[in-house]
């Protein structure tokens, strides 16, 4: 077991991790610090509620980005959209050959 020691809202913490995990966990309490930064400054002197709040940032970032994931994941196929990409192609110049053929010859 290793030990890392957090630096969040102006706070240390330390905390057990398992060896070789200590850079990803000062990862995560560094974006933990950071939500907690862009509360505005606020300068609580409730740190519980603090934390509460940047946790529930970063959840909503989390939630939104596996919806956002879903999406792509169930979106049409590369082949799909080129095919759609191709049929509004044909769509406008077919529109333009039509506009050529009704306008008036030159001469």
């Amino acid at each position: 077991m290793s030990e890392v020691t957090l630096s969040i809202g102006g706070k240390s913490y330390t905390v057990a991790c398992a060896a070789g995990q200590e850079a990803h966990i000062a990862q995560l309490g560094n974006m933990i610090d950071g939500k907690i930064a862009s509360l505005n400054g606020s300068k609580s002197t409730y740190d519980a509620q603090n934390l509460l709040f940047a946790a529930l940032f970063l959840a909503d970032e989390l939630v939104e980005a596996r919806s956002e994931q879903v999406e792509v994941e169930t979106g049409p196929s590369p082949e799909e959209k080129a095919a759609i990409a191709l049929e509004k192609v044909a769509e406008r110049i077919e529109k333009l050959a039509s506009k050529l053929e009704d306008a008036p010859a030159a001469s």
